[in-house]
C-alpha cells in the first residue's frame, strides 16, 4: 500500500501585488472546509500548510468528516500544533475510508490572530466561518461564507501499490472560475467522472503563469511542489498561457512573446520526461471576447494562435488535448462558444468545462 493524493489545492501568498480575492486572516474561529475528493483510499490523512505565513500558526482543534464519521485529527499524537512560517504539517493517519468522488468536511479551529492566511482563491467552494470552537458541531447554521479554502494544501488516501494518478497543473481553466460554485463541475471533476481506474488531481491556480509568479509561483518555480511531490504519478496535463498573454496589461509588464512560451513549455515538458511522466499539453483557450478592456489584445490573440499551431504540430508532448478547438465559437474562433462562456469571455460556464474535459483523449491518459 502506497500514500498518495486524494485531493490537492494550490494555495497562493496573502501579500501577492495582484489580487483576484481579499486575503484574510482569523482569530478564536473555527473555519470548515468541503474537499471534493478525487480519489478515495481505506485511510486518510490531512495537509495543512502555513506556507506563505508571516507567524506561526496555531491550531487547537481539528476534525475531518466523511459518510463514514468524524474523527479529530491529531499531529504527532497531538490534537494542536504550531506550524512556522514556511512550513507544511501532515497529520497522523485517520481510520476513516473514503471514496473517490466523495467529500471530506475539514474544521480547523484557530485560537490566535493568525495574519494574513496562506489560500486557494478562487476554487469554487465555499468555506464557513464561525466565533470560537466548533470542530465537532454538526452544523454551523449562522456561519459567515467566503469562497476560499484555507490552510489546506491536500488529503493523503491508503491505496494499494499499482495505484496511478495525474496531476491538472495550470490556471483558472482547472481550478473552475466560471463554473457553479459547489458542484463540483471544474473541467477536472468532469474528467474524473470519465476515468476508471485512476484520478486527476487538481493544481490550477487562477491567474497563474507559465513564466512569471504574480499570481501564485509560475509553473516552472512550482512544478517539483505541486506535480513531482505526489507519489504514484504517471501523468501531467497542463494548461497554461492565457495569464501570460493578458496579466502584462494589469501590471505594466510586456506580454509573452510565442518563442519565450514555446521555450516554457519545452522545459516543463523536459522535466516531466526527466521525471518518467506522460505529458499531455492543451491549446490555449481563446479570451477574444474578454469583457474587461485591454485584455483581449489583437497582439496577444495572434501570439496565442501562434503558439497553438505549434502545440498542435510539435513533437514535443506525449499528446495534445485541443482545447482551444473544442471551445471556440466557429464564427469567431479568437472567442470561447456563447454557449460555453460563463460571461466575462474569459473563463468556461458547467458546460464548457464539460468540452475542455471531452477533448482529452483517455488513450492518452491511461492510469
Amino acid at each position: 500500500m502506497i500514500w498518495t493524493a486524494g485531493f490537492r489545492t494550490a494555495v497562493i501568498s496573502p501579500y501577492e501585488q495582484i489580487q483576484f480575492t481579499a486575503p484574510r486572516g482569523f482569530a478564536d474561529q473555527t473555519v470548515r472546509q468541503v474537499l471534493h475528493m478525487a480519489g478515495g483510499g481505506e485511510l486518510l490523512r490531512v495537509r495543512l500548510t502555513n506556507r506563505y505565513g508571516r507567524a506561526p500558526l496555531t491550531i487547537a482543534a481539528a476534525t475531518a468528516a466523511t459518510e463514514h464519521g468524524q474523527s479529530a485529527l491529531t499531529f504527532d499524537g497531538a490534537e494542536k500544533l504550531t506550524i512556522p512560517p514556511g512550513e507544511e504539517a501532515v497529520s497522523d493517519p485517520v481510520d476513516l475510508s473514503i471514496a473517490a468522488g466523495a467529500d471530506l468536511v475539514l474544521s480547523l479551529y484557530l485560537p490566535e490572530e493568525t495574519g494574513l492566511a496562506t489560500y486557494s482563491h478562487m476554487p469554487m467552494e465555499t468555506a464557513h466561518i464561525v466565533g470560537g470552537n466548533h470542530v465537532t458541531s454538526p452544523a454551523l447554521p449562522k456561519a459567515e461564507q467566503v469562497e476560499a479554502r484555507f490552510y489546506v494544501s491536500g488529503v493523503d488516501v491508503l491505496t494499494p501499490d499499482d495505484t496511478a494518478i495525474a496531476v491538472a497543473f495550470g490556471d483558472s481553466w482547472f481550478e473552475g472560475v466560471g463554473t457553479t460554485t459547489g458542484a463540483n463541475n471544474r473541467s477536472v471533476d468532469f474528467l474524473n467522472r470519465r476515468l476508471k481506474p485512476g484520478w486527476v488531481v487538481n493544481q490550477g491556480i487562477a491567474g497563474n503563469r507559465l513564466l512569471r509568479d504574480n499570481v501564485g509561483e509560475h509553473a516552472l518555480a512550482r512544478f517539483d511542489r505541486d506535480v513531482l511531490s505526489v507519489p504514484g504519478l504517471t501523468h501531467v496535463l497542463v494548461h497554461f498561457g492565457i495569464n501570460d498573454l493578458v496579466l502584462p496589461s494589469m501590471t505594466g509588464e510586456p506580454p509573452a512573446t510565442s518563442d519565450a512560451l514555446i521555450e516554457g513549455f519545452k522545459a516543463l515538458a523536459y522535466r516531466a520526461h526527466q521525471a518518467d511522466l506522460k505529458i499531455l499539453a492543451a491549446t490555449i483557450g481563446p479570451f477574444g471576447g474578454a469583457v474587461l478592456r485591454g485584455i483581449g489584445t489583437s497582439e496577444g490573440l495572434a501570439v496565442r494562435r501562434e503558439v497553438n499551431d505549434w502545440i498542435r504540430t510539435t513533437g514535443t508532448f506525449d499528446a495534445v488535448f485541443d482545447v482551444a478547438r473544442a471551445v471556440e465559437n466557429p464564427e469567431v474562433p479568437d472567442c470561447i462558444h456563447p454557449g460555453l462562456d460563463s460571461g466575462d469571455g474569459m473563463h468556461l460556464n458547467d458546460r464548457g468545462a464539460h468540452a475542455m474535459a471531452d477533448a482529452v483523449d483517455l488513450e492518452t491518459l491511461a492510469l
